[in-house]
């Protein structure tokens, strides 16, 4: 944001020192335009981000939080780049009318003087107004010049591709999101022509040079004398391609690369639909490695081609495949489960292209000796992977582990969504508790959707050994966390640790758990600290 006020204002005092009164507020914008321009196209180049994640491994968390925030900054870049181009867009409509009143002579004689200049070269002269005739309107310039349609074509497609990305169509209409904002590709496209017209014209420099300060009085002498030559004007050289071309090869780059992705064979070891409507894929594809707590985009070519979607995957690096867990949610989703529900006994899924993996806050987890992983409903996946690879890492006795503890919290809003995980938290109990490591993993499950039967019902089987709902040793809560208990609690068991808290979540709790991170981290580098990370994909 700073080195956008910087080149606007550098942009605004050039413009005023020219003595262009009425271009500022058109052409600072567009210096700052040029720059986020430059800037919109990186933050979605996942596969540069993963590479950039892996050179900083050594660099300290910061750097890679940073670049976690990558949407977020995607979203102010975009969000800065709908204010300028409000702003350049009325002040060059403000010009046009500027123009039309100025070759009509409505702005005094140096105007009029200056409007009327026309190519000549018998006459030696050079235009500076775009209108050439009276009977130009200001919606006429606007849509008969080359800056003029591109604008309006930017500024259509930007307009829908902004209005397609706000929250409420994103998640109810994902395919209208997608779809449009592929409308970037005629935005770059009539960006780096918009320019071509040349329809800014600045002064020449002259021999012998026009003296603007003498020449203004002295209009009927301008070509006549030689201390007042006829002044020069010449369209400036567009400049927007030289601030894009450069990320727009890196994004070519990239798209590049997903297709050679999409085009690589990748195979099915297991598909399993969970009663609560989650479908498990277990994929198989050659030369595939991957980190806990990473997420692919899977594309399924049946229901479209074009569409690809991110899911975290929810297998360990130690097992020989890659599995996701796909809620249904959306029209691709639920295309996606009708058609292998309807599969003959034997059948093949459905043809599955995958791009990935890409890296993710979850990687950092063993990076901590204790880690908090709070997961609420689907967004348990990236933990179902680590939970798995620190069982293998026990199992294998790994020594490269520094995990000394881990607190895992589960936030669902009904009774069916915990099946599918519970299995894996059995094997995991049962595990630490043979090897005496109980305390190692502290898990607790929240039911935040109940009613009073669900507590009637829990009740009655208080005196079982087992959760009715989950059938673990740990009983399951009703209602959501006292997160200030449960930070008070991490902070007294585990003094002078630096605490890794991950979510998979809804950004309400995000802003909840990173206000208690602050709160609970002590300014005393030898107390506890607790550091927030999560999940954007």
């Amino acid at each position: 944001s700073y080195l956008c006020i910087i080149l606007k204002m550098l942009m605004w005092v050039s413009y005023i020192i020219k003595k262009y009164s009425a271009l500022p507020w058109a052409r600072a914008p567009a210096a700052v335009l040029n720059f986020n321009c430059m800037l919109i196209l990186l933050p979605v180049c996942r596969n540069l981000l993963s590479l950039l994640r892996g050179s900083f491994i050594c660099c300290g968390r910061t750097m890679r939080k940073q670049l976690d925030k990558n949407l977020t900054f995607h979203k102010l870049v975009a969000y800065m780049i709908a204010l300028m181009t409000a702003v350049h867009t009325i002040a060059h409509l403000l010009n046009a009318e500027w123009y039309t009143n100025s070759f009509q002579g409505r702005y005094g004689p140096l105007a009029t003087k200056l409007s009327m200049l026309g190519d000549s070269r018998e006459l030696n002269t050079t235009y500076l107004n775009p209108v050439r005739s009276n009977s130009t309107t200001p919606t006429i310039l606007v849509f008969t010049t080359i800056a003029g349609l591109t604008g309006v074509v930017i500024t259509l497609a930007l307009i829908l591709m902004i209005t397609s990305s706000m929250e409420v169509i994103r998640r109810s209409y994902f395919e209208v999101f997608w779809y449009t904002h592929h409308l970037f590709i005629v935005f770059f496209a009539g960006l780096v022509f918009h320019g071509a017209g040349r329809i800014v014209r600045s002064q020449q420099v002259t021999d012998p040079p026009h003296n603007n300060s003498l020449c203004e009085n002295q209009l009927e002498n301008w070509g006549e004398t030689a201390d007042c030559p006829v002044a020069q004007f010449a369209g400036g050289f567009p400049q927007t391609w030289m601030w894009v071309i450069g990320p727009m090869i890196i994004y070519l780059c990239e798209r590049l690369l997903r297709f050679i992705r999409y085009m690589q064979p990748v195979s099915y070891r297991k598909i399993v639909i969970r009663p609560s409507k989650v479908l498990e894929l277990q994929l198989v594809k050659p030369g595939f490695k991957m980190q806990v707590g990473q997420y692919v985009f899977l594309n399924c070519p049946a229901i479209s081609q074009l569409e690809w979607h991110p899911f975290t995957m929810t297998s360990a690096p130690e097992e020989d495949f890659f599995s996701v867990h796909i809620r249904l949610v959306g029209d691709w989703t639920e295309k996606l489960i009708k058609m292998v529900e309807n599969l003959p006994e034997g059948g093949q899924g459905p043809k599955m292209a995958v791009d990935g993996p890409f890296g993710t806050a979850s990687e950092d987890v063993f990076d901590y000796e204790v880690s908090m992983l709070v997961g609420a409903g689907i967004g348990v996946t990236p933990f179902a992977s680590i939970l798995k690879s620190i069982w293998y890492k026990f199992k294998d006795s790994d020594p490269k582990l520094r995990t000394k503890k881990i607190y895992f919290y589960w936030l669902c809003r009904e009774t069916y969504a915990f099946e599918w995980f519970a299995d894996l938290l059995q094997v995991l109990e049962k595990d630490m508790e043979e090897r005496g490591m109980r305390d190692f993993l502290t898990y607790k499950l929240y039911l935040t959707g109940w009613d009073q039967s669900h507590v009637n019902h829990a009740m009655v089987h208080f005196d079982k050994e087992t959760d009715i709902i989950t059938g673990l040793k740990q009983k399951t809560s009703y209602g959501r966390p006292n997160w200030d208990r449960e930070f008070e609690q991490v902070q007294q068991e585990n003094p002078s640790s630096v605490v890794g808290t991950f979510l998979c979540g809804p950004q309400a709790l995000a802003k909840d758990l990173e206000k208690k991170c602050v709160k609970y981290s002590d300014v005393d580098p030898r107390k506890t600290k607790f550091y927030f990370n999560k999940e954007n994909f």
